[in-house]
């Protein structure tokens, strides 16, 4: 019999056997019925019998195609497959693992009948694995596709709904410092748990940005007459007073008018200025300039101390590669930078310039942003 044909004919033999390996697979989730476990396995079995069968011969009599309720013209039975799996908590590794088990199964199945070495036999095989790999291509795809999307709406609704509860904070923070009764100890400890709610609404509003980016809309930036001098001078006389350890140095110019995003570049400032504050050398000053050069103004931060590595300046502007697994491991000055430097550069880049850095620890670690006046 050919493979096709003994697929579409033990349609249920085979199906058990999914559903076996299937129940045997331990994720954080429910235990699912049957009805769960053998999702979508028919359709993917019955598209790999079809797809093997263009070349043969009609069904052999006894076996009636059932008519099944068809998916959507532009989706496939495996892709569906794939996102179900995956709110069911399968992980990609367990979900391929069906299909190792399923293409085990149908040829252990049909081998048992008896193997003679027939040629149509050898194609059959050949043709079977084909149908299964592409089934597999489009279930990985799928897979990762609804994962990335998953993990996008996540950070925006996680970013956006972590606000109230520090806004909360933050505002009781305040009432509490004006209180009479507090000493000076109970005060040193509102403004610590205000300072760290502050820190806290920065990571939120950074979290916000990237899933904003994420999903495409990338970040708002709305320019306007405004001076780099004054909006630069706030952010180091802001972070001199949350750090009054660091000795920023600011040599400040006077007024550089442009048209810019006060607000956004205040952001791109602060995190530039803010991870010199936390990496650098607290013993050395951090350096932060204003400048003119032709039609551009140029805002430099630099610091000492330990280097940023060679192989992590490739990806520092890219939160994916600065936190793939590759990076897990990381230590020292690289380990906290990704995100609030993925943000300083999507401002720079939405006002027209540009972002550089260079680290050695002769020279230190200069970040260097160019931006045109317009």
């Amino acid at each position: 019999m050919r493979l096709s044909d003994f697929i579409l004919k033990n349609l249920e033999l085979i199906l058990q056997a999914w559903e076996q390996f299937a129940r045997s697979v331990d994720t954080p989730m429910p235990p699912m019925d049957s009805r769960g476990l053998r999702d979508h396995a028919e359709y993917i079995l019955r598209n790999v019998a079809n797809d093997m069968r263009r070349t043969h011969s009609p069904l052999p009599q006894g076996v009636e195609p059932q008519k099944l309720e068809a998916t959507p013209e532009d989706v496939t039975a495996a892709q569906v497959h794939a996102q179900t799996r995956l709110m069911a908590g399968f992980t990609l590794d367990q979900m391929v693992s069906e299909y190792r088990a399923l293409r085990s199964s149908v040829l252990r199945l049909w081998l048992a009948q008896g193997y003679a070495g027939e040629d149509h036999q050898v194609e059959d095989m050949i043709q079977f694995n084909e149908a299964v790999d592409q089934a597999l291509v489009e279930a990985v795809t799928a897979y990762g596709i609804a994962a990335e999307k998953t993990r996008k709406t996540v950070l925006g609704v996680l970013g956006h709904d972590l606000r109230t509860p520090l806004g909360a904070v933050t505002l009781g923070a305040d009432l509490l410092r004006q209180s009479e009764e507090l000493g000076s100890h109970g005060k040193r400890l509102i403004s610590q748990i205000s300072l760290s709610a502050q820190n806290a609404n920065q990571m939120v509003n950074d979290l916000l940005d990237l899933a904003r980016c994420n999903l495409g809309t990338g970040i708002p930036v709305r320019p306007e007459n405004a001076d780099l001098s004054s909006i630069c001078k706030s952010v180091v006389d802001e972070l001199s007073i949350a750090h009054p350890n660091a000795k920023i140095l600011f040599n400040k110019p006077g007024p550089l008018k442009g048209h810019y995003d006060p607000q956004r570049i205040a952001q791109a400032f602060s995190n530039l200025i803010g991870n010199a504050v936390r990496h650098g050398d607290s013993q050395q000053p951090i350096n932060v300039s204003l400048g003119v050069e032709s039609t551009s103004t140029f805002f430099s931060v630099q610091n000492y101390g330990e280097p940023i590595p060679s192989s992590v300046l490739s990806t520092l502007f890219d939160p994916e590669g600065r936190y793939s697994r590759h990076s897990n491991n990381d230590k020292g000055v690289s380990s906290g930078l990704g995100l609030g430097l993925f943000i300083a550069a999507q401002i720079v880049e939405g006002h027209g310039g540009t972002i550089e850095v260079e680290s050695t620890l002769e020279k230190g670690t200069l970040f260097r942003v160019v931006l045109p006046v317009g």
